[in-house]
Formats: structure tokens, sequence, C-alpha cells
């Protein structure tokens, strides 16, 4: 008598599970319009050439890539060199170049590979320049690879109509809007903090400068405003996602998208990150707004007109084929969000003030969290007692200085260039030690790492780092 309760309870349970499984396999593969794919490939393509040619014609290029006689690596990529004055031209020039590839859909798997290469190449040669916005248009481009955004108001689909697709599975699409809402979630996670929430810095700082922003500057003169901006600033990342999936919300949750990076545009210096956050939501939009904005296009600039038979990926990609190749990018494509969750939440492996040390603190979608500023005096020790103080002007330009000053992975690596250089100067078996100062969200300056450890003798990376002194209250 006692069983037959738990056979009536568990078989239920058991079909609810598989039913609610198949349901999202059904779900995550019913056939969507693939329009928005295409018009977002385009809409990426174009703001990369742009951006890219825009480096070139400011001279950010030799500014920050060929004028710097020294460069800070990323953890893994040191391989990654610099390609001199005309390599360094020429590998942006293609970035140009293969970015507007993308845009026509022309040649579209090697030109939008060759993208995701060359950009991510320019990005890895000096960690100085990191970027969320970068590592946010790496990502997305690794992801386009895969996807068959070329199969629709394309050159390719022009050259062979026989591509053409009007059709794709919706983890398709959905891709990217998972890509882009863990953007924001993890953005609006990492604003639950008591320095952003409870102190409202640091918008508390930055706003006392933008008194002269038109309307909106005398507003900022209250300290209300900044607990406001704070608040609102946190909510709006945590919901927002959610508010361009749902139909009645979705027009709201894109005038806040508009308004929230128009202003962050205009009170801040953050490049094109905000336009390209604009457009990417408009994947959350219906197919029919694509097509109308595409037809536009094709009416236009009689961009593609196609003939032939157009497939559907779902039959027709998958006929024929082995069932590895069929699982090959639903299961890359479940590694990489994999990757991209746990990626914003290592920072929990380390027993450290993260904002402090910045251990886990990159790659984790953490924007505009904290305003720091630091310095940090070198000294070079022989091993016969000569002892010396290093100008960081020798080899270091202003910008890069800054950077030195509140980074401890730079700090690691540039002790270990100067023993080098110290070394081929003829010291014996130079000692390098630092001793920094470190401003956090305006709480004053503060000892940052401990002067007494030999840093050539130090590692630098993923492990914690023992020689970084803990965040005291109390500023020196």
């Amino acid at each position: 008598m006692s069983k037959a309760p738990f056979h009536s309870t568990h078989h239920p349970t058991a079909s609810s599970a598989s039913w609610t499984v198949s349901a999202l396999i059904e779900a995550l593969n019913k056939p969507v319009n693939i329009a928005p794919l295409a018009f977002f490939r385009i809409f990426f393509g174009l703001m990369m050439c742009g951006s890219a040619i825009r480096f070139l014609a400011k001279g950010w290029v030799k500014q920050l890539y060929v004028d710097t006689p020294y460069h800070f690596k990323y953890w893994g990529f040191e391989w990654v060199s610099t390609l001199g004055n005309t390599g360094t031209h020429l590998l942006f020039v293609g970035i140009a170049i293969t970015a507007l590839m993308v845009a026509l859909g022309w040649w579209y798997r090697i030109s939008i590979s060759a993208f995701f290469l060359l950009f991510s190449y320019a990005e890895l040669m000096d960690a100085t320049n990191y970027l969320n916005h970068y590592y946010f248009i790496s990502v997305v481009a690794f992801l386009l690879i895969w996807l068959p955004a070329h199969r629709k108001y394309s050159l390719d689909v022009l050259r062979h109509p026989s591509l053409t697709l009007h059709t794709a599975p919706a983890w398709i699409l959905g891709s990217l809007k998972l890509q882009i809402g863990l953007v924001y979630f993890f953005a609006g996670l990492a604003k639950v903090n008591a320095d952003w929430l409870l102190e409202a810095e640091p918008l508390h700082h930055w706003l006392r400068s933008k008194y002269d922003f038109p309307i909106l500057g005398q507003l900022f003169r209250y300290e209300a405003s900044a607990y406001f901006f704070s608040w609102a600033g946190c909510l709006y990342d945590l919901s927002i996602p959610f508010l361009l999936l749902w139909r009645k919300t979705r027009p709201l949750a894109f005038m806040a998208v508009v308004f929230f990076h128009i202003i962050t545009w205009a009170l801040f210096p953050i490049g094109v990150f905000p336009f390209i956050m604009i457009g990417s939501t408009l994947l959350f939009f219906p197919s029919s707004v694509h097509e109308r904005i595409l037809k536009q296009l094709q009416n236009l600039f009689a961009f593609v007109k196609t003939t032939g038979q157009a497939s559907q990926l779902h039959t027709a990609n998958t006929s024929g084929k082995k069932v590895w190749k069929r699982a090959l990018v639903p299961t890359l494509f479940t590694i990489h969000f994999i990757v991209q969750i746990v990626l914003p939440l290592r920072h929990h492996l380390y027993d450290s003030n993260l904002y402090w040390t910045e251990e886990g603190y990159r790659f984790s979608w953490r924007v505009m969290l904290t305003d720091k500023s630091g310095l940090a005096f070198y000294t070079v020790k022989d091993h016969d007692g000569k002892s010396t103080l290093v100008d960081l002007n020798d080899y270091l330009t202003e910008r890069q200085q800054k950077f030195l000053g509140t980074n401890p992975d730079f700090m690691v690596q540039f002790a270990h260039f100067l023993k080098d250089t110290y070394q081929g100067k003829g010291y014996s078996q130079p000692e390098i030690y630092i001793e920094s100062y470190l401003n956090l969200n305006g709480k004053g300056s503060r000892a940052f790492s401990n002067k007494h450890v030999n840093m050539a003798n130090e590692s630098w990376g993923l492990a914690p780092k023992a020689w970084i002194l803990p965040f005291n209250d109390k500023a020196s």
C-alpha cells in the first residue's frame, strides 16, 4: 500500500520533466524569419568598418600602438607582438575591409573569420587598450562565424541564389539575444555593491564635473541625483533584457535603451559602444521591422535580387549529414555560453576586494564601476648594493603610467621588464621594488603594494597576489 502513492506521484513528475525538455527543444528549433540576423550583419559590419576608419583617421593607431615603446600583455597572450608602423596600419585597414565585406555579405565565412582574427589580434597587442565593448565585438564576431547571416540580403546570395534562406531555428537568433542579455544582466549584477548603491560612487564623483551639461546639469548639483542614477542604472541593466523579450514592454524598453545610451555617450567618452548596444537591441523586434528596412535598402541600392528556391536551415542543412556535424554548432555555443556565465563570476574564487585587486575583474561586463587613480614608484637594487629610482617617462607614455598605477598585473609585468632591462645595463641580479598608492572611488590614497617584496620574483596571471596590501578603511 505504501508503494501506490509513490508510483502515482513519480510518473507525472517524470512525464512533466520530459514534456518540459521536449517543449524547450521544440521551441529552440522552431523556424523563425532570418531577416533580423541579416539586418544585424549589415549593421555590425558597417559599424566596425566605420570604427576602424575612425581609428586610422584620428591617428589613434599610431598613438596607441606605434608610438609606445613598451606594450602590456594579457596573460597567455604574451606572444602577440606589435607589427611596426606599416604593419599595424595595414592591420586596421584589413579590419575595415573585412568589416565592409561582412556588411555586404561577400565571401561571408572568410570575411567574418578574418575580421574576428584581425580585430582580436589588434586588441591583444596592448592590454591598456582594453574596453568592454572591444571584448563584446570579438565575442559577437566569433558567434557570427557560425551563423548563416549571409543567406539573405547579401552578395553571396547574389552569386549563389541557392544559398537563399528565409527561416532558421530560433536558437540561432536566440544566441545573439542571449549574449546581449548577459552583457546587460551581469553589468547590473556588478552594480549590486555598497559603493554603487549606498554611496552612489563613482557617479557622485563624476557628476560633479558635469554641472554645465545641458538641461540635466543643474540636477547634478544635488546629491540625490547621483543616487537616482546609480539605482536607475542598476535596475535598468538587470531588467532590460527581460523587458525587451516581452512584446508589451518592448517599445518602452527600447526607448529606455536609446535614452540611457545617448545620455551615457554624452556624459562620458565611451566611443561607439552606446550605438552598438542600441543597434543590437533591435534584434528583439519582430522580423517584419527588419524586412521593411532591408527591402528599402534593396530598393535603394538594388542590393540583391535572387532567384531559385529558398531553403530552410532546420531541414535542408541537416539532411544527409553526420550526427556530429549537426551537433557541432549547438555544442560549441553551449560551451561558449557556459564560459560567458562562469567568467563574470570567477572573482568569487579570490578572497579579496575585487575593485581593489581587480582579480577576476576583466571580461565580466563591469562597465564604469570604479574611479581609480594611483602612483607607482619603482626602485632597482643591484646585488652589489647599487640603488636606482626608475624614471617611468623613459619607458611609458603618460596614459600607460595611469594604468600602471592601478593595475597589479601591469605592475608585475613592468617589474620583469625592468629586471631584464637593467641586467642588460650591467646590473648584477637586479631586484625590483614598488612603492605604490591607490585611490579607489574617492576614498583617499592608500598603500597598495608591499614595498619590501622583490617584484622581479613575483609571477603575474590568475593566481592571487599576496604582495597586494589589503584594502583598509583608513586612508593614508
